[in-house]
């Protein structure tokens, strides 16, 4: 199985790198886990709409220039279904009997996603209606996805 994560932007803290290289570390018994980054637009602190939707559209670009066709795609959205893990744990394993075998989980910066982004997903997945750091919840979600393998291998880790 392939995973892959977009997120908009670099990640700078040493500390949610070392996290998310552990996760990935751990995912390399169940498949290949790729983090991409694809470069945030800069912008001036107070936008107009025009210019959020500019943004968000620059971004949204970069973003599904790193999406092959194949790909099953969730984007992470305030608006999305929440799922738990073990919903989450199901929905991977029924994508992997399906033969849909690259996955691919999009993270958008700190606009949110344009639409033709939310349009290309083939889910939309909220982690609940709080905010959380785009940075940090590329950690959140590699652990998430680390569990989700870990419960359809019937490990204790989920316990």
């Amino acid at each position: 199985m392939n995973i892959k994560v977009i997120g908009v932007g670099k990640l700078k803290e040493k500390y949610l790198k070392d996290g998310i290289a552990e996760y990935a570390k751990r995912m390399s018994k169940f498949g290949k886990f790729d983090i991409i980054e694809v470069p945030d637009e800069k912008a001036p602190e107070q936008l107009s709409d025009a210019q959020m939707q500019q943004v968000m559209q620059k971004e949204g670009e970069r973003i599904l220039g790193k999406i092959k066709d194949r790909e099953y795609v969730f984007a992470l959205a305030i608006k999305g279904k929440e799922r738990s893990s073990e919903e989450l744990a199901a929905e991977i394993s029924k994508l992997a009997l399906q033969g849909d075998s690259d996955i691919t989980f999009i993270i958008g910066g700190s606009l949110g996603l344009h639409p033709d982004v939310l349009a290309r997903a083939d889910a939309q997945i909220s982690f609940g209606r709080f905010t959380l750091p785009h940075q940090l919840m590329r950690l959140v979600l590699s652990e998430q996805i680390y569990r989700a393998f870990m419960i359809n291998a019937h490990s204790p880790y989920h316990k």
